[in-house]
């Protein structure tokens, strides 16, 4: 799979683009500002029909337009794939897959895989166990559509309850039955999404160390660890225990929405002992062992999205990496920098084929 043509309308800071891409290496270079990242998140866009930054899907609307166009055409196997999304300021968006509109989005999720490589990733290691679970949610969510409507079940189900034990603080009352129903729906999709982070992590944990030992050519002693209320409790009795600090606090203190992914360098916290190239090595590492899990599970390889690689990356490490990213276990790959000669010099030294767009 590989993206043949992308074209961009109103989006960011793009007025009109339009590109035709190479199959397995796309590179953007330009000033800080000149919008190379933007044509990245368009690429993301067509994949998740969000974007990788903007939670308001208003705000990737050029200043001063009304809506915005991307559009893209994918190569998979012999056939061409076309996939348009697109918004009016004010309304709801569209997206289409050969010109067929979608009645859920989250038909789309999964079909043209993709991961995306980000300065912004330092959040994984900096903010709290909510972007690191997200993480985990969004490889699973890629190619297990159970586990995607079991997520989106638990959390719908999990603002219900929260609101109901809040119902009871501020009306002096409580209702065990009412509060049962979506207790057991709890329990029933946080099982599905606990099995399934647990054997995901058994087969993640091993890839992210092998993938960071290769880019750092050295053996940094680093660890994650998945970490759950639920290694300690069944989710019944979990739910059970909680109950009355539940209902002291207005929220539901045990569940999945509690996990947390735990970082470490010679078991001490990753970041606070590591350095910025180890940090930056460990979170390249998580990328693409995400990135072989799809390929695995999706049947394809996935995009590949590297903005910014030389970002507290020395020569070596960015040099091992295009070794590992540029080899036939990866498929289509976009790389952007500011530095044109130095990312050019890389690629003739490897004689590289590939594409090149300068803003």
């Amino acid at each position: 799979m590989y993206l043949s043509k992308l074209s961009i309308l109103q989006f960011k800071n793009h007025a009109e683009q339009n590109f035709e891409l190479h199959p397995k290496l796309n590179i953007i270079t330009g000033l800080n500002g000149s919008g190379k990242t933007n044509i990245l998140d368009a690429i993301y866009y067509l994949s998740f029909c969000k974007s990788y930054f903007n939670t308001a899907d208003a705000l990737n609307i050029k200043r001063d337009n009304d809506f915005f166009v991307l559009q893209g055409n994918y190569h998979i196997g012999e056939g061409v794939e076309n996939v348009l999304c697109s918004l009016k300021r004010n309304q709801k968006k569209t997206i289409k897959r050969n010109q067929k509109e979608y009645e859920r989005l989250t038909e789309h999720i999964g079909l043209f895989p993709l991961v995306m490589v980000s300065p912004n990733d330092i959040v994984l290691l900096y903010e709290g166990s909510e972007e690191r679970r997200k993480f985990i949610d969004s490889i699973l969510s890629q190619y297990d559509k159970n586990y995607l409507h079991n997520l989106l079940q638990y959390n719908k189900t999990l603002q219900q309850r929260n609101a109901l034990l809040k119902f009871f603080i501020e009306n002096n009352r409580f209702d065990a039955i009412s509060l049962e129903v979506w207790t057991e729906t709890l329990i029933k999709c946080g099982n599905y999404i606990y099995t399934a982070r647990v054997q995901f992590m058994n087969v993640f944990q091993d890839l992210v160390l092998g993938t960071y030992s290769q880019i750092a050519n050295q053996n940094d002693n680093v660890t994650i660890y998945y970490e759950s209320q639920l290694a300690t409790y069944t989710y019944a009795q979990g739910m059970a225990n909680s109950l009355q600090r539940d209902r002291s606090t207005g929220l539901t203190t045990f569940g999945i929405h509690k996990d947390d992914l735990i970082f470490k360098i010679d078991e001490q916290p990753l970041k606070k002992m590591a350095s910025q190239g180890q940090q930056k090595t460990f979170l390249l590492a998580l990328r693409l062992a995400q990135y072989s899990l799809l390929r695995k599970h999706c049947g394809r390889p996935p995009l590949l999205l590297l903005d910014d690689i030389y970002d507290k990356l020395d020569t070596l490490r960015v040099a091992n990496l295009l070794q590992h990213v540029l080899g036939d276990a990866f498929g289509q790959v976009f790389i952007t920098h500011t530095n044109n000669s130095m990312l050019i010099t890389t690629l003739q030294q490897q004689a590289i084929e590939y594409n090149h767009i300068t803003l």
